[in-house]
């Protein structure tokens, strides 16, 4: 472990995909990892893991108590739990889902963020993942684009309540999870275009498996806590601005 490496660390949405690969990376490099998820982790060294349903907000609580029971400091938060969604047109998204990703991918990280401000944990990073999604509005994205759009606006609230603490919102770029295997495979590439760049980033260094993202993630945070705080940052941005402004048409 060296002196940048968070020595303790809770990540939620920790049973798979970029969650179980930060998990995996940080235990490995010494570090104290908490998490919190529906399934729950499937590794063993964690230090303390819980399984929850954070659509179940009135759970939150007590769970985080359960989970973080003499801890006495968190160097790193990272809010990873989200839900996709179908990629859609907004006048078919039932509400109801549009409801449960709101609920999953923003105000969940409300309540968890809440009650360390209540137990008086304190913290010395934190991070939700969030997306491209959340400022390009790509047609068929629907609730997700809408509730990333939103934690955006939460995590700049939160900045306010973390005098000190840097608080951001990262969009990590692609990462070849579970969730590509419905956007490469299963919804419609050919109305929905912008499905077509994640198809043929599959299997390229574009899209790194998830071990490898948590990598890039965990490399980026000292740059990240140079930005102003509440800010919404890409990777990408930080790693390759001139591809970035490419890729974007920002130049």
């Amino acid at each position: 472990m060296t002196s940048t490496t968070p020595q303790s660390a809770l990540i939620t949405g920790n049973s798979s995909g970029l969650g179980l690969g930060l998990t995996r990376v940080l235990a490995a490099d010494g570090a104290a990892v908490y998490g919190m998820s529906r399934r729950g982790c499937p590794d063993d060294g964690v230090a303390g893991d819980v399984q929850i349903d954070l659509a179940d907000f009135d759970t939150i609580p007590e769970a985080m108590d359960r989970l973080l029971q003499g801890v006495t400091r968190l160097d790193l938060v990272i809010l990873n739990a989200g839900l996709l969604g179908h990629i859609q047109r907004m006048p078919d998204a039932p509400m109801e889902e549009l409801r449960l990703l709101m609920d999953v991918n923003t105000f969940a990280n409300k309540v968890i963020l809440d009650r360390l401000l209540t137990r008086e944990i304190p913290v010395g990073q934190i991070v939700a993942i969030s997306s491209g999604a959340a400022v390009f509005g790509n047609a068929g994205w629907s609730g997700y684009s809408l509730s990333k759009a939103a934690l955006n606006m939460l995590m700049q609230l939160y900045s306010h309540e973390f005098p000190g603490v840097p608080v951001h919102s990262l969009a990590p770029g692609l990462i070849d999870t579970a969730m590509q295997d419905y956007l490469c495979d299963e919804a419609d590439s050919e109305t929905f275009t912008a499905l077509q760049r994640l198809k043929a980033a599959r299997g390229t260094r574009t899209m790194p498996e998830p071990e490898t993202a948590a990598r890039d993630i965990l490399e980026v945070l000292p740059r990240l806590r140079e930005q102003p705080s509440g800010s919404f940052v890409d990777i990408r941005a930080l790693n390759d601005p001139e591809e970035y402004a490419r890729l974007t048409g920002r130049r």
